[in-house]
């Protein structure tokens, strides 16, 4: 920013006008991203698509059984994933080698197969046990056993479980060894500590991700499309085999992954401002504050005297 000084009467101070800098190269930019969308937007507009149809089945039978679906398929996955990787997170930080080697091994197998792949696996282990047989309690085919639901059920809340396993566990791990050693010198088992001492800090740490993890595996239920459940994705794409407009149902369905994940994200950013009050002197601002900051940015005048 420049300076230029103004000439004053001998023994008082110069006048200094504070002259903002031109940064022309922010408005080219500008120009450029926004030309650039508007053909895009342009382009899309021209195709041979039927943009009537995606409002036209917005709010069908079909579409919205699926969004139901695909949310209680969400939570259900999420509770396994978050269950078992708080389970696994203390295995691996376990003393005990075999727990330990177990909670690792898991880890290991599930973050490092596709979701996909994990899916199929469940919905044909029929060639491997034809049979369940739990006893006095439950007997059946592994056919009849081994619903789509059920199927995507296991395939997304196991596979969940093993990131939710390292989210938890660098969350423990980011409280200070000296507060566990403090509360077993007060005569604190390991699992009171964990409970009294440990685990309210690290809820700061680990939510931000764990809203994450819940927006990915929104997104992720449209996998389960391909064993055969009824969610957001397949129903779209039956309406669309049938109505003539397969494209269109999935920009329809994407318009409705959108506006879920951005009610999460509104929830996701609402959990990361209640436990920053904790660990920051000023809570971030919100988007209308950031609005609010960036008009009143540019109504500012060009010249500030000091």
């Amino acid at each position: 920013m420049s300076a230029p000084r103004t000439t004053a009467p001998p023994g008082e101070r110069e006048a200094v006008t504070a002259v903002p800098v031109r940064h022309h190269g922010r408005y080219i930019a500008a120009v450029i991203a926004i030309a650039l969308f508007a053909a895009i937007i342009h382009a899309f507009s021209q195709g041979k698509i039927n943009w009537g149809a995606v409002p036209d089945y917005f709010l069908d039978r079909r579409i919205l059984d699926g969004v139901g679906q695909t949310l209680i398929l969400t939570v259900l996955s999420m509770a396994i994933g978050i269950i078992g990787g708080i389970i696994l997170a203390v295995m691996r930080l376990s003393k005990n080698p075999v727990t330990s080697s177990i909670s690792w091994f898991y880890i290991w197998f599930f973050r490092g197969t596709p979701v996909l792949v994990q899916l199929f696996v469940w919905f044909n282990l029929g060639l491997v046990f034809e049979y369940i047989d739990l006893g006095p309690f439950y007997k059946d085919e592994w056919s009849d056993f081994m619903t789509p639901f059920l199927t995507a059920l296991l395939g997304l809340g196991l596979n969940e479980a093993a990131y939710m396993a390292e989210i938890c566990r660098a969350g423990l791990l980011s409280v200070e060894e000296g507060q566990t050693e403090a509360s077993h010198a007060l005569g604190m088992s390991h699992g009171k500590t964990l409970r009294r001492v440990v685990i309210p800090q690290v809820m700061r740490v680990i939510v931000p991700p764990t809203g994450n993890e819940v927006i990915n595996m929104l997104k992720t239920t449209s996998l389960v499309a391909a064993v055969q459940y009824d969610e957001l994705l397949r129903q779209a794409q039956d309406i669309g085999q049938t109505s003539g407009a397969p494209v269109e149902m999935l920009f329809l369905a994407a318009v409705w992954y959108l506006v879920l994940t951005s009610i999460l994200s509104v929830g996701q950013y609402c959990l990361e401002r209640h436990y920053a009050r904790g660990s920051s002197r000023s809570l971030p601002p919100t988007p209308l504050q950031k609005i609010r900051a960036t008009l009143l940015s540019v109504r500012r005048p060009k010249g500030v005297t000091a």
